[in-house]
């Protein structure tokens, strides 16, 4: 009896686990929404350095994109290669060590445009914001359809 009890108790942890699993954040939803804010904060950085504006306004924006730039692999676990309309390609998951890689040179670029904005380096801004436009490329050639 106390093993029957014991394995009905499992049962309902694993159970209650996967409930939770299937019911908590829809990491899809969140990554495309990460990704706009994303896109937002390197277009204002873009347009403020085209403007010739004040380059010390971009080191929150390139900050936030430094830090979104450093979670972008754990939000694309296995299991959420499907839905919400995700341009995600299987690369992704096949080639996890490239996908890192290429979300880590966001990151580096995103981070050497906060550096020189911080220090009103319109050149070393110019040079982030090519870098981090090429990473931005790179890893969609790779891992997002069209």
């Amino acid at each position: 009896m106390r093993k029957m009890l014991m394995l009905a108790a499992a049962m309902a942890v694993v159970t209650i686990g996967t409930a939770q699993a299937q019911s908590g954040p829809n990491l899809i939803e969140y990554r495309q929404v990460g990704f706009s804010l994303l896109g937002g904060d390197f277009a204002g950085i873009r347009a403020v350095a085209t403007a010739k504006g004040d380059v010390k306004t971009l080191e929150g924006p390139a900050k936030a994109m430094q830090r979104y730039a450093a979670l972008i692999p754990a939000l694309f676990p296995a299991g959420t290669q499907a839905g919400n309309n995700t341009k995600a390609l299987p690369e992704i998951w096949s080639d996890q060590a490239g996908f890192q890689k290429a979300a880590a040179a966001l990151g580096e670029a995103a981070g050497a445009i906060s550096v020189a904005a911080k220090a009103g380096d319109e050149a070393g801004v110019a040079a982030g914001i090519k870098a981090a436009g090429e990473a931005c490329g790179a890893c969609h050639r790779t891992y997002r359809a069209r």
